[in-house]
Order: C-alpha cells, then structure tokens, then sequence
C-alpha cells in the first residue's frame, strides 16, 4: 500500500468514529438538558445528524490522509484529529439546545 492510499482506510475509519463520537456528546447534552419529545424521536434525529457528521468528516479525512499523507502520514493524522475535534465542536455547539439554552 502507497503512502497516498492511507486515506482510503483513514476515511472511514476516521469518518465513524469523529461521527459517533458527536452524536454520544450530542445525545448527552441533550440528556443533561432534557431536549426533546421522547427518547425514540431523539435517538431518531440523532442517527440523522451522526450520518451527516460522518460523512463530512470521511471526506475531510480522506482527502487530508490522502493528499498530505503522501509526504508526512503523521501531520496528515494529526490534522485529521484536530479537524474532527472542530467537526464535532461546531456539531455540539450548534445542537446542544434547538430551541435556545435553558439549562
């Protein structure tokens, strides 16, 4: 395997994990807060919004691994997880609570 092909095994693996990663944080939040109608609504959007997540974030680092990774896999991997980290902080912060912040 060349060093450029590491972002097609990064990619997913990276991608689900950045997405369940967010959609745990997320559903905590809303726990904590106690956002939603019931638990199957929320676990429902939820699988929405992980889905979306994940597949930004297996773009991101498949095309980092892949591209950067050809010249420096440890920068590519590194950058890989501090983008992730700011994925999965803009996902929280924009969804902690849809309706403003009560709690």
């Amino acid at each position: 395997m060349t060093r450029g092909q590491w972002g097609c095994v990064a990619a997913p693996v990276g991608g689900l994990a950045t997405g369940v990663i967010g959609s745990v944080l997320l559903s905590a939040a809303w726990r904590a807060c106690d956002v939603g109608v019931n638990g199957a609504a929320n676990g429902l959007a939820l699988i929405f919004y992980g889905a979306l997540l994940t597949i930004i974030s297996a773009v991101w680092w498949g095309a980092l691994v892949g591209y950067v990774g050809r010249w420096n896999l440890a920068v590519a991997l590194l950058g890989g997880m501090a983008g992730a980290a700011v994925m999965v902080w803009i996902f929280v912060a924009l969804l902690h609570v849809p309706n403003g912040y009560r709690c």
